[in-house]
C-alpha cells in the first residue's frame, strides 16, 4: 500500500530556506554551474547552519495529535541528486525527520506541488515562489535572518490581511482610489465576506489543527497583523467568522510599524506581500514576503 500524504500538512521547503546557503548561492550565481556542483562535492561533509525556516520545519516535525504526526517536510530544490548530498547529511547531522524530496535539477518547482499534495511552500528562489502562487498553492519567498537557537514550544504564525489571507481586492481600491474609498467601500460591504487570497487554505488547515486540542494547549497560535483598522475592521472579523476559522490574537495597526508587535507575539514566520513590510518585520521575526497572483493571459483559438 502506497504511502498517503493527504491526511497531513505538507510543507515543501527548499533547500536555501531550510539551510545557510548564501555562499554556495553565490557562487553559483557569480561562477556557475559547474562551479557551483565542484563545490557541494568538496564541501558534502561540511554541515551546513541553519537558515531562515529551521526552526519552523523542527518544530512542525515534532507535532502529533496522538500518536499520529500532522506535518510532512519534503525537500523541493532546484539542486540535482548530486549536488544534494550535502543538504541530506546536515539533515541527518540536526536529526530532522525529513526523509523525501523532489530534486528537480535546476528546472522549475512548481509542476512538482500538486503532485506531492504541497500545503505550503517555503523558498528563496522568487520565480519558483512565484509558480506556486500562481498556482493556487501558499507560498512565502524566505528572508534571510539570523538564527535564533532557542527551541519553539508554541508554534507562532503571523498573517497579513489583504493579499494574503484575503484576496487583494480592497488593497487594489486603497492603492487606485486611497483611504477614504477604501473605508467607504469596507464599510458598505462590511456583512459581504472577502474574496479568500493565497493564504485563505492554509489558514483554514491551522485551524482545522488548532480544533484538535483543548484552547489552551493547542500548539499553534496564530495572529492577524494587519494595516486596516476600524471602520474597516468589521468585514474582517465578519469574514473568519464565516470561514469558521479561529485567530488567536489580532491586531489592527493603522499604519503603525509591525514589527515590533510582530516581535512581542514572538511570530516564528510572517507573511505579508510588501517588502516594506518584510524588511523591517526580519529584523525581529523569520519574514516571507507573498507574491501577487500574476494574471494568466488566454490565447483564444482561431
Amino acid at each position: 500500500m502506497s504511502y498517503s500524504l493527504e491526511e497531513r500538512l505538507v510543507i515543501g521547503i527548499s533547500s536555501r530556506a531550510l539551510f545557510d546557503l548564501e555562499e554556495e548561492n553565490r557562487v553559483f550565481e557569480e561562477e556557475g554551474l559547474e562551479a557551483y556542483s565542484i563545490y557541494q562535492r568538496e564541501h558534502e561533509n561540511d554541515i551546513l547552519k541553519p537558515g531562515t525556516g529551521f526552526k519552523l520545519v523542527k518544530a512542525l516535525q515534532n507535532l502529533k495529535v496522538g500518536d499520529s504526526k500532522v506535518a510532512e517536510i519534503i525537500i523541493m530544490s532546484r539542486n540535482s541528486a548530486d549536488t544534494s548530498l550535502r543538504i541530506f547529511n546536515s539533515i541527518e547531522h540536526y536529526g530532522l525527520d525529513i526523509t523525501r524530496a523532489a530534486l528537480a535539477g535546476g528546472s522549475r518547482i512548481e509542476p512538482y506541488l500538486d503532485a506531492f499534495d504541497t500545503d505550503l511552500f517555503l523558498s528563496a528562489n522568487e520565480e519558483d515562489v512565484q509558480d506556486a502562487v500562481n498556482a493556487g498553492i501558499a507560498a512565502g519567498l524566505i528572508c534571510p535572518a539570523v538564527y535564533d537557537e532557542n527551541e519553539i514550544d508554541v508554534i507562532k504564525i503571523a498573517f497579513d490581511g489583504d493579499a494574503v489571507i484575503f484576496s487583494d481586492e480592497a488593497e487594489k481600491i486603497y492603492k487606485e482610489k486611497g483611504l477614504e474609498a477604501f473605508s467607504e467601500h469596507e464599510r458598505a460591504n462590511a456583512k459581504k465576506p472577502l474574496p479568500e487570497g493565497p493564504f485563505a487554505k492554509f489558514l483554514k488547515t491551522i485551524s482545522y489543527i488548532q480544533e484538535q486540542f483543548e484552547a489552551d494547549s493547542a500548539p499553534i497560535r496564530t495572529a492577524l497583523v494587519t494595516a486596516r483598522c476600524a471602520p474597516a475592521h468589521e468585514r474582517v472579523i465578519r469574514t473568519l467568522r464565516a470561514w469558521g476559522v479561529r485567530v488567536d490574537e489580532a491586531f489592527f495597526l493603522g499604519g503603525i510599524e509591525k514589527s515590533r508587535v510582530l516581535g512581542s507575539f514572538g511570530a516564528d514566520i510572517f507573511f505579508d506581500d510588501q517588502q516594506l513590510h518584510i524588511d523591517p518585520a526580519s529584523k525581529f521575526v523569520p519574514s516571507a514576503r507573498v507574491p501577487y497572483k500574476e494574471e494568466q493571459t488566454s490565447i483564444e483559438k482561431p
